[in-house]
C-alpha cells in the first residue's frame, strides 16, 4: 500500500484513540482527516470486503441492525457502522478501525448504512455485493431537495456498483423504478394486498404522479404514505410482484409483531422483535438482503426474532416507574407512523416531543405541519401529558395545540436535565419522540442517569 495511505491509516487510528479517551466518539472526524491525506482510502480498504450497503430515507439503521444480527447468527467475521456515522468520513473511519497499520482488513464482511446523498460517492468505492434501498420520502429539503433529487442521487450511486444485487421496496414507486434503467439484477420486497388494513387514499404522498409519464397514480391498496399497490393508468408502470413479501400480519404487539412472509414462493412464519407496521417493511427488506447475500432464510428469520435495535429506534430505558421508549422522528411520513403506533398502545402514557433545527436535523421544521399530530388528540384521556423540548419547542407546542391536544396537558421544558428529572418521577410509560440532534443530547443525559451504551456502541 502506498505511503500516503499508510500515513492516513495511522492518523485515523490516532485520532480515534484520542477521541475515545476524551469521550467524544470519533466516528467521523478521523476519517475526514484521513481522506484529506488519501482520497481513495475507502476504495483501497473495501476491495477485499464483502459488503451489504443500506440506503433510503426511513429505516436504514433498523434494517442494518437486522442484517447485522443475521451476520452474527451465522458466525461471520464482520463489522458495521452501528454508530450511525453514515457519510463517507464515518464509513472510512469504520474501515480503518478494522484494518492493520498496513491496510490489511481483519474482517471479511461489512454491513454499511449509507446516507442517501453520500451514496453517490460511497457506493463506487465500496463495490457492495448487495444494496438494500428502503424507501424514498421527503426529508431535509434544505439538504436533499425534492424527493426526485434523492432518487437521482441513489441511481447515480448504483451506477458506480453495476455488479451489486439490488433489494428494492416494491411498494415505493420511486424505489421500485430503479430497476427499470440500471443493469443490476434486482429482487423486490413489500407488503402484499390484504396483509394489513389499507387506507382509502394516501394521507401523506411524496409520489402522487407516475415517475415515467407524470400521470396520477391509482392504488389497489395503501399501507402508509405513498407505499402500496400503485399503478399508472396511462403507461402501465405498477408495483412489481414482491419476491419477499409480508402476506399476512397476524399480530402487532406493543413490543413486536408476527407475520407470514413469502420467501421466493415459500411461506414462513416470522416473529419480528420490534412493533409497528413500518418495521415489517424493514424486516422484509433485511430478509431479502440476508438471503440474497447467501446466508439463508433460516438465518434471517432467527435474526429478526432476536435482534435488539437501540440508538433511538424503539430504544428502551429504565426511566420512571414504567420505563421509557425512544423513537427517532425526522420527517412527516416517519413521524406519522410513530403516532399511529402510539394509537395501538392501550395504556395511559406521557409523551415527550423534542424538536431541533440543526444541520443534521434539517433547518426547515415546517414538516411538522404535514405530520399527523392530530392522531395524538385521538388518544383522548390516555395521553395524560405532553412535554415539548428542544431548540424549537415553541413551534412544537403550537403544532400540537392546533392538532387538538388540550392546552392544559402541554408543558414546555427546554432544560434536558430538568426533563430527565421529571421523567424519572413519572408513574406512566414514557414515549419520547426526538429529532436527530435532540436524540443525541437527551439520550446522553438519560444514560448518565440510568446507564446504557454510548452512541458509538
Amino acid at each position: 500500500m502506498r505511503f500516503n495511505a499508510i500515513l492516513a491509516i495511522l492518523l485515523c487510528k490516532a485520532l480515534r484513540l484520542f477521541s475515545r479517551l476524551v469521550h467524544r466518539g470519533g466516528t467521523a472526524m478521523p476519517g475526514r482527516y484521513a481522506l484529506k491525506l488519501c482520497p481513495e482510502l475507502l476504495s483501497l480498504l473495501a476491495k477485499d470486503v464483502r459488503t451489504v450497503a443500506i440506503t433510503g430515507t426511513n429505516g436504514k439503521t433498523t434494517s442494518a441492525r437486522m442484517v447485522e444480527e443475521a451476520f452474527a447468527e451465522k458466525g461471520l467475521n464482520y463489522f458495521a457502522n452501528r454508530s450511525g456515522a453514515n457519510l463517507i468520513s464515518g464509513i472510512t473511519t469504520e474501515f480503518v478501525m478494522n484494518c492493520t497499520l498496513t491496510g490489511k482488513m481483519r474482517k471479511e464482511y461489512a454491513v454499511i448504512e449509507c446516507d442517501e446523498a453520500a451514496a453517490r460517492t460511497v457506493f463506487g468505492q465500496l463495490k457492495p455485493q448487495v444494496i438494500l434501498v428502503t424507501n424514498l420520502f421527503r426529508d431535509q429539503l434544505d439538504r436533499y431537495g425534492e424527493v426526485t433529487h434523492t432518487l437521482e442521487n441513489i441511481r447515480q450511486a448504483i451506477q458506480g456498483a453495476p455488479e451489486a444485487l439490488l433489494c428494492l421496496n416494491a411498494d415505493c414507486s420511486l424505489t421500485a423504478s430503479l430497476a427499470g434503467d440500471l443493469p443490476n439484477r434486482a429482487v423486490f420486497y413489500g407488503i402484499d394486498r390484504g396483509a394489513a388494513p389499507s387506507r382509502p387514499k394516501p394521507e401523506i404522498s411524496d409520489a402522487t404522479h407516475c415517475i415515467r409519464c407524470k400521470t396520477e397514480y391509482e392504488y389497489d391498496y395503501i399501507s402508509y404514505g405513498h407505499l402500496g399497490g400503485f399503478r399508472c393508468p396511462r403507461c402501465g408502470y405498477r408495483r412489481p410482484a414482491a419476491d419477499y413479501a409480508v402476506t399476512d400480519v397476524l399480530e402487532l404487539r406493543p413490543d413486536g409483531s408476527t407475520a407470514r412472509m413469502r420467501i421466493k414462493g415459500e411461506v414462513r412464519l416470522v416473529d419480528v422483535n420490534l412493533p409497528a407496521l413500518y418495521n415489517l417493511y424493514n424486516a422484509a427488506g433485511a430478509l431479502a438482503a440476508v438471503t440474497e447475500m447467501g446466508l439463508g432464510a433460516d438465518t434471517a428469520i432467527a435474526a429478526l426474532g432476536r435482534f435488539q435495535c437501540g440508538f433511538g429506534r424503539m430504544e428502551r430505558f429504565g426511566l420512571g416507574k414504567a420505563g421509557a421508549k425512544m423513537m427517532l422522528v425526522k420527517n412527516p411520513a416517519g413521524c406519522s407512523q410513530v403516532i399511529e403506533f402510539l394509537q395501538t398502545v392501550r395504556e395511559h402514557l406521557v409523551l415527550v416531543l423534542c424538536l431541533n433545527d440543526r444541520s443534521a436535523d434539517g433547518t426547515d421544521v415546517s414538516w411538522i405541519w404535514d405530520a399527523d399530530f392530530e392522531g395524538l388528540a385521538a388518544l383522548g384521556s390516555r395521553l395524560e401529558k405532553v412535554v415539548v423540548s428542544g431548540d424549537r419547542a415553541g413551534d412544537m407546542r403550537v403544532r400540537i395545540k392546533y392538532a387538538g391536544v388540550p392546552q392544559e396537558r402541554i408543558q414546555l421544558e427546554q432544560d434536558y436535565g430538568a426533563l430527565v428529572d421529571w421523567m424519572a418521577r413519572q408513574e406512566k410509560p414514557i414515549y419520547i419522540m426526538p429529532t436527530y440532534t435532540a436524540m443525541l443530547d437527551l439520550r446522553q443525559e438519560i444514560i448518565q442517569r440510568v446507564g446504557g451504551r454510548e452512541f458509538w456502541d
